[in-house]
């Protein structure tokens, strides 16, 4: 199983970090061990918001041979919506390839064309631009609609990264990670 974290310069690190660590965990701690997870980007190096430089990024042609792509949000997304190369870049995956969007990465696939007729969630903030992109907005912290998941604010990441461990190796292993994690507040949506 391939997982694509795709970063790019303005991202949010929480929205990265948020869902990475709990994926990766699902390798590290024993639970899928055929589990491999790249850090992908356009450019090899990419900075965050916050300024934390991601280096020796994997600079693949295509994300189609990912089964997971994850897009995490932040205030480069501005730019990443009117970026034609990038959108199809995002958009080229196969129909078995699961998306999913963080926060302001959900605008990336709505601008992308993904969420046409699919329910969606983002930031709150972000919800009236999510709108001209999506069938319908909602409220929740995560919406998983056919193969498109996405998780609204930053935190939410930290939400989104168990969920997914839950959906790839069950319920107990969420369990396992949340506890690891020390995330006792972790609520299933």
């Amino acid at each position: 199983m391939k997982v694509a974290f795709v970063v790019y310069d303005g991202m949010t690190l929480l929205d990265f970090a948020g869902a990475y660590d709990p994926v990766t965990r699902l390798n590290s701690m024993g639970f899928v061990p055929d589990l491999f997870c790249t850090i992908c980007a356009r450019t090899e190096t990419v900075r965050s918001s916050e300024g934390v430089v991601l280096a020796e990024c994997s600079t693949p042609e295509s994300l189609g041979e990912f089964d997971y792509v994850i897009v995490p949000g932040g205030d480069g997304v501005q730019g990443l919506m009117k970026d034609p190369a990038f959108l199809h870049w995002i958009a080229a995956v196969p129909k078995t390839t699961t998306l999913v969007g963080i926060c302001g990465g959900s605008l990336v696939l709505g601008a992308a064309g993904l969420l046409r007729t699919r329910r969606a969630t983002t930031h709150p903030a972000l919800r009236p631009v999510l709108a001209h992109f999506a069938r319908e907005v909602s409220t929740d912290r995560i919406v998983d609609e056919d193969r498109v998941i996405t998780a609204s604010g930053v935190t939410a990441a930290l939400d989104l990264g168990l969920y997914f461990c839950e959906k790839i190796a069950g319920p107990d292993v969420r369990e396992k990670i949340a506890a690891q994690m020390d995330y006792g507040c972790y609520r299933r949506t």
